[in-house]
């Protein structure tokens, strides 16, 4: 007979010999349901504390090549541009050797500003897409038949500090250019202020890599354009030469850090930049993201070799 057998009978014959069967099974199916809650209890906490160390891991995101918090993604970036802003034109040339001038040129073409257009020029900061838009707008014939508006946003407020200061030093302002409405609004892309259906063009220009949540942003950029309205974005990107991204890389690790010491007296803003690059997703990746937001004809073009592109989508 084994262990469990001879402890069942003589459960039972104690239980019937001293009269008390019903109490000691109440009893003991009263430390069964007692043990069973507990491990019940235990199994929840241990899914509640998975969940929190999900959640917790799904709240951190890179940093060029760190790894950080959401939040403090957030005010990493926010210094990176409060450092560089009164030299921002000197990292793009950095940057892209001075071929991001040519590179915005070409961004603006695609766009092909006319008049009665409201542009949002996103992550605009210190205004490079926003002024070549109002200069193509004021070498057109008839500007004044229909007026236009461009507000330039930014999360960044000392970005667009500098940028009004350039806007008035170059003549780009309301009283110079009586056809155009130009409003200056610190906004995070995530978040925007603005209205549905506000705009018929979206642009931004290396400023959507930095964003935390890009695709909240697409989204926000779909919500905020009138149907038939388009986004742009022009952006680095991936060399599609091996050979080339090698070079490239080479550049940009070891030449472009030392080179923001000796121009700007910093290099931790421009190593960031060059990392951040290579966090970007590529472009067939980007292009399927911005389909996600809801956009279509959704194309994109690379500019040399891949080193930026030019994605375009539009709200149908």
């Amino acid at each position: 007979m084994n262990f469990a057998r001879r402890f069942k009978l003589n459960f039972l014959n104690n239980s019937i010999k001293h009269g008390n069967f019903n109490e000691n099974c109440n009893k003991i199916l009263a430390q069964v349901r007692k043990k069973t809650t507990q491990a019940a209890a235990g199994a929840a906490s241990g899914d509640d504390n998975g969940k929190k160390a999900n959640a917790d891991e799904e709240r951190t995101t890179h940093f060029g090549f760190q790894k950080v918090k959401e939040s403090e993604k957030d005010k990493k970036v926010h210094k990176v541009f409060e450092d560089v802003a009164s030299s921002y034109d000197l990292m793009n040339d950095a940057m892209s050797v001075g071929v991001h001038r040519l590179w915005k040129d070409i961004f603006m073409d695609r766009l092909w500003p006319t008049h009665g257009v409201r542009l949002l020029d996103m992550a605009g900061g210190t205004g490079d897409i926003a002024f070549r838009y109002m200069r193509q707008l004021a070498a057109q014939k008839n500007n004044l038949k229909r007026h236009s508006h461009v507000t330039i946003s930014d999360i960044n407020q000392h970005m667009l500090d500098v940028g009004k200061e350039r806007a008035r030093l170059q003549g780009l302002t309301e009283e110079e250019l009586p056809f155009l409405t130009i409003n200056w609004q610190q906004a995070d892309a995530e978040q925007l202020p603005f209205e549905d259906n506000s705009f018929t063009a979206y642009t931004i220009a290396f400023g959507i890599r930095n964003c935390t949540h890009i695709d909240r942003v697409l989204r926000e950029a779909y919500r905020v354009l009138k149907p038939g309205g388009r986004f742009m974005c022009l952006e680095f990107s991936h060399l599609t030469n091996s050979t080339l991204q090698w070079i490239y890389d080479k550049y940009s690790f070891q030449v472009i850090p030392p080179m923001g010491q000796i121009l700007a007296g910093q290099w931790q803003p421009y190593q960031y930049l060059v990392e951040s690059i290579r966090q970007f997703p590529r472009q067939e990746d980007f292009k399927k993201m911005i389909e996600d937001a809801g956009f279509e004809l959704v194309y994109y073009e690379n500019l040399t070799f891949g080193v930026v592109a030019i994605h375009s989508g539009f709200k149908l």
